[in-house]
């Protein structure tokens, strides 16, 4: 038995809930979808793009153990009574959580669609607000990728820049997961193959 290209297991590949790559994922719809429009890409940022924000998270539970105590042997602060440090520690946990929280969610449900029939960016910003730009496949003029830095070159990751005709918005997909797949993917489903000269 054949074993299975690396293109064939990313098409038949169950989408997981920290998925961030996807090619003719199976059970993926949106809101403005079409009922003869299907799914070729799936796109989040990167997930080495968290990596930041969760090493922040990570020092900011381990400082009211670590650090704390150690700031305060040096600046005590005289007639505090203990019941403030522990109302002041309980905040600090709170907002940790609120800045962990908010850094997924942000990551989660940033998302970049490519259909048969179009592209879609659904951007959530500040947890309350939806932006939603979408792209028709034959309005779009270039398409071009950018990666830059050693963990973007690592890690295969950079920005999509997609240009479009007249008043249409131009879309970025921002640290995507195998940019030179997703232009060439893109341009094959636009007729933007490059002719040969």
């Amino acid at each position: 038995m054949p074993t299975p290209t690396k293109k064939q297991v990313h098409d038949h590949a169950a989408l997981g809930p920290l998925t961030c790559f996807a090619v003719n994922p199976k059970g993926i719809r949106f809101e403005t979808q079409h009922a003869s429009e299907e799914v070729v890409l799936f796109l989040r940022q990167h997930l080495v793009v968290n990596v930041p924000w969760i090493a922040l998270t990570a020092l900011m539970i381990l400082a009211p153990t670590l650090f704390f105590p150690f700031f305060l042997r040096w600046f005590p602060l005289p007639g505090v009574p203990a019941s403030y440090l522990v109302v002041g520690t309980v905040f600090w946990y709170v907002a940790t959580f609120g800045f962990a929280l908010a850094n997924f969610l942000y990551w989660f449900f940033n998302i970049y669609i490519v259909t048969n029939q179009r592209i879609v960016d659904i951007d959530f910003l500040y947890l309350l607000y939806k932006q939603f730009s979408q792209a028709e496949l034959g309005r779009i003029q270039d398409i071009t990728y950018t990666t830059g830095g050693i963990f973007a070159a690592l890690f295969d990751y950079g920005n999509v820049y997609i240009q479009t005709a007249g008043e249409f918005p131009n879309l970025e997909f921002e640290k995507v997961p195998h940019p030179s797949q997703v232009v060439e993917t893109i341009r094959s489903l636009a007729g933007l193959e490059k002719k040969p000269v």
